[in-house]
């Protein structure tokens, strides 16, 4: 991953764990993603929330309804989440999105858990080397 890239990532790890700090888990994932979305534009962050990402299908783009919850500096793709855990289809579902938007680094957020470090994963998709996770988890 570039510097760049790196640098998002470590204020998207930072201000989601100063927002869940200072809220607590239990409110509505759009409370944390508004709240979120602020955090990471005070830190000078572009972001965009609830980005229309269709499909291209026959040559054509198709509204197929998809939506990216948060989108920083047009690099690194956020999907939140209040749910008792993450399951397979959340990892499959952020994965289809940094396919179709062709980015390599997206971040599945549970905000409903006590310790924000333990909501947060980072996925990568589309490396050029080997992947730092488990083939079982994340197929190459």
């Amino acid at each position: 991953m570039s510097d760049e890239v790196e640098a998002v990532a470590k204020d998207i790890v930072d201000s989601a764990i100063k927002v869940h700090t200072a809220l607590g888990p239990g409110l509505l994932e759009s409370a944390y993603q508004r709240c979120h979305a602020h955090e990471l534009r005070k830190r000078g962050r572009k972001v965009f929330t609830e980005v229309i990402l269709p499909i291209v299908y026959d040559g054509e783009e198709i509204d197929a309804g998809y939506r990216i919850d948060m989108i920083v500096d047009d690099l690194v793709i956020i999907e939140n989440k209040t749910v008792d855990a993450i399951l397979p289809i959340h990892q499959a579902q952020l994965l289809t999105y940094l396919k179709l938007k062709n980015c390599h680094l997206g971040f599945l957020l549970n905000w409903n858990v006590q310790l924000m470090k333990n909501g947060i994963r980072r996925v990568v998709y589309n490396l050029t080397g080997p992947s730092p996770y488990p083939a079982k988890i994340f197929p190459q």
